[in-house]
């Protein structure tokens, strides 16, 4: 593995990186005050973007995104991950898992969303399946050539703001060497088809104005030209196409903790308590050099994984490594960050509070640091039979 960086992923963080301090920033207290991202803002970093030629950076150039590696993309996502969740999400990153779609699909919802016409949200989770996917309660029945989908999902995050779902609902069941499962298919669904309704979902204390919805479907009716992939497969498809963004997560944790860290830093150097800076004293020392070491190691453990993909191999528990890692970590520095601030560490006047309350959700989503264990010792235990 080459650890130095090529001219053009120099290049990449150099330019998302100006982009981020200049376009991104100036807008989070607004963002955070507000609770969402004003419609103007979100035309004109989109615009930006759309201009640099960075949008849809994640999908393969044959599909006509920008094609970007995994290095390099998880280097543009580390940059990314330093900025406000709500402003950074505009830069333009469609789902994956829309390279599945064919037909008029392609048409329809994979061009436009490349080309930033279109927003699309993945509706996964639900109020008594989060983490047993194949527990979903959300179902759908065939009716001719459509299906009738009935259900609710919920934690549905960038619902307001898109035209269609990404669905992954119950269409039966199988039997299975592990006893009867159920088949799970994925539609992508018009966010104005009727008995499809979008309402505001729940107050998080994480990336304010990143918010999640509720998803309610009350006989929706959908034709069998929206099922993305084949029926019963959307558990396949989710697994093919979902699982690079845990090493997303990971890349936008390891942005997150080294702008906090770097504040930290900061003001370890300039804050003076008993006649000296604070950074001196070894109560603070040791926190700068332990926050160091741990942001650098999940960086190594995040590229890592993302450079196993680039040539082939399996990188399932690489990615797992790098999500628990990356997402533990920021936890950890940016409450330390937050000690070495004291009492205006609390205070909303600085962003550190900010961080320290984003930092929670990320051991949570797309995957929880349990699940992520589960993977890391289910590929260490399967080889010896057990």
């Amino acid at each position: 593995m080459d650890f130095g960086l090529s001219q053009e992923q120099q290049m990449v963080v150099d330019t998302v990186r100006d982009f981020v301090e200049k376009e991104l920033y100036p807008h989070e207290n607004k963002v955070e005050e507000l609770g969402y991202v004003p419609a103007e803002i979100t035309k004109e970093i989109r615009e930006k973007v759309l201009s640099l030629g960075f949008y849809a950076a994640n999908i393969p150039e044959e599909f006509g995104g920008g094609g970007l590696d995994h290095v390099t993309l998880s280097l543009m996502e580390r940059e990314l991950g330093r900025a406000s969740q709500a402003l950074s999400v505009i830069f333009g990153r469609p789902s994956n898992i829309l390279c599945g779609c064919t037909g008029d699909q392609i048409e329809k919802y994979l061009l436009p969303a490349i080309r930033g016409e279109k927003n699309d949200c993945i509706a996964l989770t639900e109020p008594d399946a989060g983490s047993d996917v194949r527990s979903m309660k959300a179902s759908a029945l065939k009716d001719g050539d459509d299906w009738i989908l009935n259900g609710t999902k919920h934690f549905i995050t960038h619902a307001d703001e898109s035209d269609f779902a990404i669905v992954f609902i119950a269409t039966g069941e199988e039997e299975t060497s592990r006893g009867t499962k159920k088949k799970i298919t994925c539609f992508l669904v018009d966010k104005d088809t009727p008995g499809f309704e979008v309402r505001d979902g729940y107050k998080c204390v994480s990336h304010r104005g990143y918010n999640n919805s509720i998803l309610n479907f009350d006989n929706c009716r959908v034709p069998s030209s929206q099922i993305l992939g084949e029926e019963g497969t959307g558990f396949d498809e989710a697994n093919t196409w979902l699982g690079a963004t845990r090493l997303t997560v990971a890349a936008m944790s390891v942005g997150r903790a080294q702008r906090c860290f770097d504040m930290g830093v900061a003001w370890a150097a300039e804050r003076k308590q008993f006649g000296q800076a604070i950074g001196k004293f070894q109560g603070v020392s040791f926190k700068l050099a332990d926050m160091a070491t741990e942001i650098q190691a999940a960086e190594y453990l995040t590229l890592g994984a993302a450079w196993k993909l680039d040539q082939g191999i399996s990188a399932d528990q690489d990615i797992a490594m790098a999500k628990l890692f990356a997402t533990e970590m920021l936890g950890k520095v940016t409450d330390e960050t937050l000690q070495i601030y004291g009492g205006m560490g609390l205070m909303s006047e600085l962003p550190i509070e900010r961080f320290w309350r984003d930092a929670r959700v990320e051991r949570i989503w797309d995957g929880t640091s349990e699940i992520q264990r589960h993977i890391i010792s289910r590929g260490l235990l399967r080889p010896l039979g057990s």
